[in-house]
């Protein structure tokens, strides 16, 4: 628990400066979707993300390589974000520095997330459905989906928003059954 509250304390500050930076220069969007599109390029590359996480190559090593995969996709702001990650040895917390920014950016626009399980693909009516149920639930301006599927539920939804969690599935049906047959 002492390590996550270390970066916690780490990410914070990076998080807060480039939020802060972005949204005075009106970038608050494009600069999260230009980092998640970074994390996805790193992560879709086993050796770029070695290459940044390794104590090996030097900082301006890193630098020539991400300024070549991504300066001409990515705003100046991004790119010296990135720039000052590598300096300061904290390239490696990109994935959770992007996923505060993008909290962030969600308590702004009044955004709510919910984290949807299903065993099946959802058609649009449902996700729509779903999303005004949220919606009306949380009296969030608008709801993001992060949709995930488990063929273990067997059926059914759970569907999570912050620390509610509303478990619609077969399996969590099956499992409340035989919790009230065993009494």
């Amino acid at each position: 628990m002492k390590s996550s509250y270390a970066t916690a304390e780490v990410l914070e500050p990076y998080t807060e400066a480039l939020k802060d930076l972005a949204n005075s220069q009106g970038l608050l969007e494009r600069v999260g979707e230009e980092l998640t599109a970074v994390i996805t390029t790193i992560g879709a590359s086993s050796d770029l993300k070695a290459f940044l996480d390794s104590p090996t190559y030097a900082a301006p090593q890193k630098k020539e390589i991400v300024r070549r995969v991504f300066d001409r996709d990515v705003h100046p702001l991004v790119l010296n974000f990135l720039m000052l990650l590598i300096d300061r040895k904290r390239i490696s917390l990109l994935p959770a520095i992007v996923e505060h920014y993008q909290k962030l950016l969600r308590v702004l626009k009044q955004i709510v997330l919910a984290e949807v399980t299903v065993a099946v693909p959802l058609t649009d009516s449902q996700e729509r459905a779903i999303v005004d149920q949220v919606r009306s639930m949380t009296q969030a301006r608008d709801v993001e989906l992060k949709v995930h599927q488990d063929a273990e539920i067997l059926g059914g939804v759970i569907i999570q928003v912050g620390s509610q969690v509303f478990d619609a599935s077969l399996r969590g049906q099956l499992r409340r059954i035989g919790v009230s047959l065993s009494r």
